[in-house]
């Protein structure tokens, strides 16, 4: 049967794992979970720093309560149809079988797998959201308290960043815990039961990006219509409980429904490069290889994090993150080509 075929269907994947294999897949591993606790360190950062004056304060809390109100409401909604879902995901299981002819999983428990890896994505999910917009409603404050005390950017571009960091190391470590996790406990037959994983995310996704736009759009436009059109008030002014509600869409939005529709689409790539690798060379190295090059960038992205840092010379706050940017990039590059030569043992797997 053509591979590609066979993992689509949910089939056993015939290789071996070496101990240098094991090695390489405990490193991914350990690279989400360091991803996922530097993640929490920055955030402990971000809400070390300074709030600003008791009108400030006062302006975050309603956009913050606000935003809570909104994620608690939707999550209430999404597990409703969560419930149903999981057990259509059940039916679903396929029975595994090995090369020799032997089950090596009932369709029963493949079932089971499917709806626990579901599950597990679908929290994984929901909590980059919740967390990276928790953080963001936070980190907005304290970002607008640094420049209004300092008088300067570098301050207040650190606070913003680093709030921004903190969405993309739990998604990318939370992605990699999750997929690493999977192919480590089900080895030959992870694929069969990362699609109930993948599955999660995207449901998430969908309602937390799609629900947000709504109403931050439906927000935007009636503040708007009522503040400058009809009761003449400015825009984005607080006095407008519209502009309060604009706020928390943007929030919800741009923040929760970005940050778990990014965790979808990052865990999906990382699961279509696993069946592209295995169903080219029929290899525990093709397979693991999509995993490394994540986890590589993880790590890369955490040196380059602490290198945003602005200088007197820079003309914007864009120069000190491309900076960032260049040095987890080259990073990056020489460690995904050393990987390349010495483990894949193929430099065209880099190109």
């Amino acid at each position: 049967m053509n591979p590609l075929l066979h993992l689509a269907e949910g089939g056993y994947q015939n290789f071996a794992l070496s101990s240098t294999d094991k090695t390489w897949l405990y490193l991914v591993l350990a690279s989400g979970v360091i991803g996922i606790l530097v993640g929490l360190i920055l955030m402990k950062g971000v809400l070390a720093a300074e709030q600003g004056s008791e009108k400030m304060r006062e302006i975050a809390k309603a956009i913050q309560e606000g935003a809570e109100a909104f994620l608690s409401r939707q999550f209430k909604t999404i597990a409703v149809i969560v419930v149903p879902l999981a057990a259509l995901i059940y039916f679903t299981g396929t029975e595994v079988v090995g090369p020799d002819g032997m089950v090596e999983m009932t369709k029963g428990a493949n079932g089971l797998y499917r709806v626990i890896c579901f599950l597990v994505g679908s929290t994984f999910s929901g909590l980059v959201g919740l967390i990276g917009m928790s953080t963001a409603v936070r980190g907005n404050v304290r970002t607008a308290a640094a420049a209004v005390r300092t008088g300067r950017t570098d301050e207040a571009l650190k606070v913003a960043f680093r709030t921004g960091a903190v969405t993309g190391l739990l998604c990318v470590g939370l992605g990699l815990v999750g997929a690493a996790g999977i192919f480590l406990i089900f080895k030959n037959s992870a694929t069969t039961v990362l699609v109930g994983f993948a599955f999660g995310a995207s449901l998430l996704a969908l309602f937390m990006r799609v629900g947000g736009g709504i109403f931050t759009k439906a927000a935007d436009v009636g503040a708007d219509l009522v503040g400058k059109v009809e009761a003449g008030i400015p825009e984005d002014d607080p006095r407008n409980a519209a502009t309060i509600a604009d706020n928390v869409g943007d929030n919800v939005g741009d923040c929760a429904g970005m940050a778990a529709d990014l965790f979808e689409s990052y865990v999906i790539t990382i699961i279509a490069a696993l069946i592209l690798g295995y169903s080219a060379t029929q290899s525990s190295t093709s397979v693991l290889f999509p995993l490394i090059i994540p986890a590589i960038g993880v790590l890369a992205s955490i040196v380059g994090i602490f290198f945003v840092k602005s200088r007197a010379k820079d003309r914007n706050a864009l120069q000190p993150i491309n900076r960032g940017v260049w040095l987890s990039s080259i990073l990056t590059i020489g460690a995904t080509w050393f990987v390349a030569h010495y483990y894949v043992h193929s430099t065209k797997v880099f190109l």
